[in-house]
This record gives structure tokens, sequence and C-alpha cells, in this order.
């Protein structure tokens, strides 16, 4: 297997101009692809558009980053190693911890995959995306003209119209950092990586672990509350963009809410339910428990499918990016205004609880 050769990019825009000079230094990236017109309306098409035409023509693929994140010193190998692993996929390197994909990939990783594929009812998300050159080309030739402005919502119509989504890396070696947004996503508040995880992990799970084709339903958070992504639902009159509340949505997955509070009744730890409760109320704490006994019931289900992981698959590195993905369930599943008060203690019982739960899931009819 060739290591292909893999030109990069950071998007930017004149106000980050410095920050985006130093990640391009410690990364070795080759160029900046500023915004052609600073003072427009705010757009990261705009300059995405810049961002994929900067491709080296030698190039066999083109990597793509946003200024406002971090990422190991070894990211290019890493994914110059992927890429020659997937040489036709979008790889995805960084997924929001508060989104369907972000629960696809937290499923994923409980299930034990190093890779899922992206929900297409929902944003691709772009802080770190690699493509190759041809897919790249073909991207910039569907951008033009249009009068989208959030580069990650083209990039699942353009992924939709070619029939696969990308490859969601399940340990993300990318991280977002700040909570500005020169696009307008600051409402969304703190917004990080769903399983973030060192290089000396991700390397070895990215280049040899499973993927996760399809998760199957699958169950999110958001604003404090539960909710089913079910399966084919991007056919649905909206797109699939609309919210299904897990009560709601439970018939249509096999379960019953019968099923659910009687596994509550019996397994809910009322002590770190109580400690959650006192800073974020018994709602979240109930919500969130059910949350990870759903995501532990699909987990454990993935995980009879895809069988037992390579014998080349670091186990430690598979179960430390397990914990990764579980402690991220708690503040991503909070409301944005409320994040900020989830400090080192909140977020040491919201995971006890979300673990308690998640192992209540797994033995779910």
């Amino acid at each position: 297997m060739s290591k292909p050769h893999v030109s990069s990019a950071v998007m930017t825009h004149p106000v980050r101009l410095g920050q985006a000079k130093d990640l391009a230094a410690r990364l070795r990236l080759d160029r900046l692809a500023v915004d052609p017109d600073p003072d427009g309306p705010p757009s990261a098409l705009r300059t995405a558009v810049v961002a994929w035409a900067a491709a080296d023509p030698e190039a066999d693929h083109h990597l793509v980053v946003q200024d406002d994140v971090d990422a190991p010193d070894e990211l290019l190998e890493i994914v110059a190693e992927a890429a020659a692993r997937f040489p036709d996929e979008a790889l995805v390197y960084y997924t929001n911890w508060h989104a369907r994909n972000g629960a696809a990939a937290r499923l994923a990783a409980l299930a034990g995959a190093s890779w899922v594929r992206a929900v297409p009812d929902e944003f691709t998300p772009s802080l770190a995306v690699c493509l190759p050159t041809a897919t790249a080309a073909a991207f910039r030739a569907f951008a033009r003209g249009s009068d989208e402005r959030h580069d990650d919502e083209l990039f699942s119509v353009f992924f939709r119209g070619c029939g696969r989504m990308g490859l969601l890396a399940v340990p993300n070696i990318v991280e977002h950092i700040g909570t500005s947004s020169i696009n307008g996503h600051a409402a969304q508040g703190i917004r990080l990586a769903v399983c973030p995880t060192p290089a000396a992990d991700a390397a070895p799970l990215l280049a040899k672990g499973r993927v996760l084709e399809e998760p199957g339903w699958i169950p999110y958070m958001r604003y404090g509350e539960g909710y089913i992504r079910l399966v084919g639902q991007e056919h649905g009159p909206d797109g699939g963009r609309g919210h299904h509340r897990w009560r709601e949505a439970l018939p249509a997955t096999g379960l019953s809410v019968e099923t659910v509070r009687a596994a509550l009744d019996a397994h809910l730890p009322e002590r770190l339910a109580a400690e959650v409760a006192r800073t974020f109320g018994d709602s979240f704490a109930e919500e969130l428990w059910t949350h990870c006994l759903l995501l532990g019931r699909q987990a454990a289900h993935a995980a009879r499918r895809l069988g037992p992981p390579p014998a080349d698959v670091p186990a430690a590195a598979l179960d430390r990016m397990r914990h990764s993905a579980v402690a991220t369930a708690g503040p991503a599943g909070l409301p944005p205004e409320r994040r900020p008060e989830a400090g080192p203690a909140e977020v040491r019982a919201m995971t006890d609880l979300a673990w308690s739960a998640v192992r209540a899931g797994e033995r779910l009819p």
C-alpha cells in the first residue's frame, strides 16, 4: 500500500490570520486559504472554495482544516495512512459532540469501531476533511454559484447526490478551540469533539480498526432532551431534519416505553442521579440516563454485528476510546447555556451515571 501525496490548506479569515499561520507552521500544512471577501456577509463556503482550489495538481488527496482547531503534530502522517486505506472516501477527522453524527460516532466507539458512515440528514462537520483530489474538484464545481454559506451543509447535499456520505473518524484527532464563530455558530456554545483521542491511540485505530457502515437507529441528545434518529428518516418530507423524541420513536425500534421504564426502575443509581440533578435538575439526570441506556443497547447490537476486533488493534486504545466517548455524553447533552457549569466534578458524576446506563442497556433484549 503506497503512501499517497496529500496536499493541504488552512481556511482562515484576516481576523485569525496569525492563528492560521501558527497552525500551518506547526502542522507543516502547505498553504493558507484566506476569505476572498472578508468584509462581505459571513460565508464559510466562500473560503472553502478557495481552500479546495488550493490542491496540488500532483496530489492524490487534499486536506482542508479550519483555523480554529488543535491537532497533533502527526496529523499529516495519520491522514496519509487513512487515505491509502480508503483512497476513494471523504474522510472527516472532527465530529461535534452534540450532533447526530456525533451520536453515531459515540455509538461506534462503544461498539469498538474506528470509523462510522455519516448520516445523510445532517451537516458534514468540516473542521478537518480530506478528499480525493477528483472529489475536491467536483465539490468545488458543485459549490460554485451556490447561495449556501455553510460549507458543512453543502457537503452533505453533495455527498447525498454522490450516493455515499463521508467516513467519520471515531477517535477525533482534531479538536475545536474557542467558542467564537465567524459564521454565526456562537449560539451553540462550547462545541468540542465527541471522542478526543491522542495520536498514539488514534493512529493504530484509524489504520486497522473496523468500519461501522450502518449503526441502525441512533439515540442522541439536544438541549437536555433525548431523541432518536430513525433508520431511513432522511426520506421523509423534511429530508429527515426533524427531531423525534425517544418516547415517540421507540415503537419503530422494537423497544417499548415499558421496557425502558422497567430498566430505569431497576438500575438507575439514585445517588449518582441525585448528584447530577443537584446541578442540572432531575429531568436532565433522567434524560441522560435514558439516552445512555438506549446508546448501550444499540452499541451492543452493533458490536455483535461487527464481531471481534482485529488482533492488531490495541485493546487498551479501544478501551480508552470508549471511555472518551462516554465522558462527553453528559456535557454534550446539556443546553448550550448550561455547558459552562460542567466542571470536573460535574463531568465525573455525569460520566459515572452514563456508564451505569450504558451497561444496563447492553443487557436489554
